[in-house]
């Protein structure tokens, strides 16, 4: 199992349009080899932003990879630079290989 995040600053004041162009995009993640699970993440506010993560989980490393390079992956973030004044900084990426997996799954 491979976990991949992104880690978002969001500018405070600006969290329910970053979640409705979430809510919105269509991801293409189901019609993905590999593809498990995906959720948005709403974290700590901070005096200027509000952190979210993005949090997608795979069968493997190489799943998550082929995703990366795929025509999926390009038309899911087609839209990725328009909205630029909602962030403080890019994204931030983060990837783990699961060393261990215990319980059931969970679902929201």
């Amino acid at each position: 199992m491979y976990i991949a995040m992104n880690r978002f600053r969001i500018c405070r004041g600006r969290e329910a349009e970053f979640e409705r162009i979430w809510q919105e995009r269509d991801t293409y993640l189901s019609e993905v080899p590999g593809f498990k699970s995906f959720q948005l993440l709403k974290g700590p506010e901070a005096a200027d932003h509000t952190l979210y993560a993005s949090h997608s989980v795979w069968e493997s490393y190489q799943a998550f990879m082929d995703w990366t390079r795929s025509d999926e992956f390009r038309m899911a973030h087609a839209q990725a630079g328009t909205s630029k004044e909602l962030y403080l900084g890019p994204p931030q990426f983060e990837g783990f290989e699961a060393v261990m997996d215990q319980g059931p799954s969970y679902h929201f």
